[in-house]
């Protein structure tokens, strides 16, 4: 029997009282919380004990919503989200394939490009990436995963044509002459990648297990798979068998293409074999507001003022999955950026739950960053849980005022409003997006300031402490896992992050500077900071 006291430093349960002065865990579970007297009396002889000399011990975060393998896949692609021209993108994919000895005929990979912050305001085209890669098929990711461009290498390995046609819920550019640029939107670029070989296995166990690291340097032990294919089985099977997963990993599947999913991983369904479950089924209705791709009810501002964006599945499609995942008891997640999405979602399900006579159990609706105030109450009649990706508001504030307009712009990510309705709301990070940083979104919900330094909706700010929330006891509720994690009570895993620095105390303004120390799972110590 392993004993531990957690003491002499800020405990923050989530729980009433919020503050306790110690926590005694036995063999990974919480056993009492309290004064330190008070759980010295109810532990053995000679518990370890640990000092937290002054720092700020907290529930572990959770990931609402990400993307672990393609976390992982990112780290063997070429980085392009700092270039700022296309000269820029062509050095680092060049760099990249130096430095990976990369043979002709071989995949050159590059992502995090953004249109948004490059000189010529869009991404290269393939001609211009022809140029340099004539012999190697080459494919550069938009940041949002919503979007990209492929070499005409690619194209023709790909058996892609101007006579292709393109499928719903894509886009596929064409020049004046009815030529393909190369550049595409949502299922037109998305498919597509499904065809592309995977890594070599030993680079991509070795990418898995730093993807990891990523994750535990943020003081997250539940991570996310938030689209998971039956491409992905051989993988996941593979880590399973090498037993790299030390953190705890929910996946989402794609219900057209999961049967062998559903078959490899029958033991995995609603609970966890070898810290791996699968928690249901997720689906995209739009894509990306920066991208000018989420589907929305206004307009985007431009030159075209009737252009809203554009859906990814038909008003009948959206109804099947949910009512499939009403009727079989699985929860769905729905990626809804723009409000027309979210709307179609909602309609979806406030349909269904008539058709059946029953609710879904915990549907997300993923992102919600345009969701409108008016479409909040629904989400409560329903018991709809928005998922915010609130971290937009600094990372593209700026770029949704240029697409928007201010006064719209100013009313993304409304946790607010959810915090006045008393409807549970996480955050998330959607990485490889951008990095799992839980502290840099907590800043973002209670500041809510853009690059340039600008407020956006000031009224929907929340406090720290609901924050706090998002991303422990809420995100828990999300995997209907808040009996057992998420806040510091008996009964529940030694799931910790210990902070530089308590969030409820300092400046609203240095939440962001707050640094991770030590993540702990089941009381072992998973990572530090060196």
């Amino acid at each position: 029997m392993k004993q531990t006291i957690y003491y002499g430093g800020n405990i923050i349960t989530m729980e009433e009282p919020v503050y306790a002065q110690a926590v005694l865990v036995e063999n990974g579970i919480i056993k009492a919380v309290g004064t330190f007297g008070e759980v010295s009396k109810l532990a053995a002889e000679n518990p370890e004990k640990v000092d937290l000399n002054g720092k700020t011990m907290m529930p572990a975060f959770i990931d609402a919503h990400s993307h672990f393998l393609a976390c992982a896949n990112s780290l063997l692609q070429a980085q392009l989200g700092e270039c700022v021209n296309w000269n820029e993108i062509i050095e680092r994919l060049q760099d990249f394939a130096k430095m990976d000895k990369t043979p002709k005929g071989e995949w050159i990979r590059g992502t995090g490009y953004d249109q948004n912050n490059l000189a010529e305001g869009k991404a290269p085209d393939r001609h211009f990436l022809d140029k340099t890669f004539p012999d190697n098929p080459v494919f550069i990711q938009h940041a949002s995963g919503h979007m990209g461009v492929y070499n005409t290498f690619a194209l023709n390995l790909l058996g892609i044509s101007k006579d292709t046609p393109c499928p719903e819920g894509g886009m596929m550019e064409k020049d004046s002459d009815g030529k393909l640029t190369g550049y595409m939107e949502e299922n037109a670029f998305i498919g597509p990648l499904k065809k592309i070989p995977m890594p070599d296995i030993e680079d991509m166990m070795d990418a898995i297990s730093k993807a990891q690291e990523i994750y535990l340097s943020h003081g997250i032990t539940t991570v996310q798979e938030g689209m998971f294919m039956d491409a992905m089985v051989p993988l996941y099977k593979e880590m399973l068998n090498r037993k790299i997963l030390n953190i705890d990993l929910v996946a989402f599947v794609d219900p057209e293409n999961s049967k062998l999913t559903k078959k490899e991983f029958s033991n995995h369904i609603k609970k966890y074999t070898d810290n791996f479950k699968i928690g249901g089924d997720k689906i995209f209705l739009d894509g990306s507001p920066q991208g000018r791709t989420a589907w929305m009810r206004t307009s985007y501002k431009g030159e075209d003022k009737d252009y809203k964006g554009y859906p990814v599945l038909t008003d009948e499609q959206v109804y099947k999955y949910v009512y499939d995942a009403l009727i079989n008891d699985r929860q769905i997640l729905a990626h809804c950026n723009g409000d027309r999405a979210a709307e179609q979602y909602i309609s979806a399900i406030e349909k269904a739950t008539k058709d059946v006579g029953k609710k879904l159990k915990r549907p997300v609706l993923i992102h919600a960053q345009l969701l409108g105030i008016d479409q909040i109450p629904k989400l409560k009649e329903l018991g709809i849980i928005p998922s915010f990706f609130i971290a937009h508001i600094y990372h593209w504030g700026d770029i949704h005022i240029k697409n928007f307009g201010f006064e719209r712009a100013s009313m993304i990510s409304p946790a607010g409003e959810t915090v006045k309705e008393e409807i549970p709301f996480t955050f998330h990070q959607d990485s490889p997006v951008i990095p799992p940083d839980m502290l840099e979104t907590i800043w973002c919900a209670v500041n809510r300031i853009t690059k340039s330094n600008k407020v956006l909706g000031p009224e929907l700010k929340i406090d720290v402490y609901d924050a706090l929330k998002a991303v422990t006891i809420n995100s828990a509720y999300q995997y209907f896992e808040e009996d057992k994690k998420g806040s510091i009570k008996e009964g529940k895993a030694a799931d910790f992050v210990i902070l530089s620095d308590d969030p409820l105390k300092v400046n609203k303004n240095d939440i962001r500077n707050i640094k991770v120390l030590k993540t702990i799972k089941n009381d072992k110590l998973m990572w530090q900071f060196e």
